[in-house]
């Protein structure tokens, strides 16, 4: 199957563990390595042959509205406005469907940063996705290797890539990192106002419709200003 040529960029935030970094501006603008979140995971998506992106905004939505404007090349952008109350992840993907036009697409947060070994992460997500099988494809990372995330994990992949979350008092060996192929159709019937697109792709993988993929590379979650500092490190390291 081809990869999708259009994204949905969640970037409505607020940042809050973020602070005093998100005192004046959104999440997305923080930088790290000189360059904001937001510019890394749209170069990331450009790369893999993304074309338009629809990016929501709240927080310090006219200031990242503004910065987006200035940037050149592509992706093409487009704006879902959430100035009025930010919506989570399944809600701002909902609103952005009229948007996102027919097909499945890439979704991606703002808050992780990633040095590859090999295989593009992407190309690999894109490799494995397969709408006949699927509903959701997403980016996986090893909990052991990765950094800024929650130590207990958030699945296991089992035969074919098919991922199962884990249960109460399990210890899962995978995290997911912020990035995933699907339809927008999986949050069509979704509730009105704020939800998060968890309790859908719970749902989802109990019906075997839920598959991950976990390139080799070096995973960081950026979500406070601790991990600005280490994942600045890891990018010198790597320079």
């Amino acid at each position: 199957m081809s990869a999708p040529t259009t994204a949905m960029v969640l970037a409505a935030g607020l940042g809050t563990r973020m602070r005093p970094l998100t005192d004046d501006r959104p999440k997305a603008l923080v930088e790290v390595g000189g360059r904001p979140l937001i510019d890394h995971m749209l170069d990331r998506l450009a790369a893999a042959g993304v074309a338009r992106a629809v990016v929501n905004l709240h927080a310090f939505a006219d200031r990242l509205e503004a910065h987006l404007l200035a940037r050149s090349g592509p992706p093409a952008l487009t704006f879902s406005d959430e100035r009025a109350a930010a919506l989570e992840t399944g809600g701002g993907l909902k609103k952005a469907i009229p948007l996102l036009g027919d097909g499945p697409v890439w979704v991606a947060n703002i808050d992780t940063i990633w040095i590859e070994h090999g295989v593009l992460a992407t190309a690999a997500v894109a490799a494995l996705w397969d709408p006949a099988r699927m509903d959701v494809c997403l980016l996986l990372a090893p909990t052991a290797t990765s950094l800024g995330f929650h130590d207990s994990g958030d699945v296991f992949i089992e035969a074919g890539g098919r991922v199962r979350f884990k249960q109460p008092g399990e210890q899962a060996p995978y995290v997911y990192v912020g990035v995933h192929i699907a339809d927008p159709k999986v949050v069509a019937g979704g509730p009105d106002g704020a939800f998060s697109l968890l309790a859908i792709w719970r749902e989802l993988a109990e019906q075997g419709r839920v598959y991950g993929v976990a390139p080799a590379g070096q995973w960081m979650h950026v979500g406070d200003p601790a991990a600005v500092k280490t994942a600045e490190a890891r990018l010198r390291e790597t320079a």
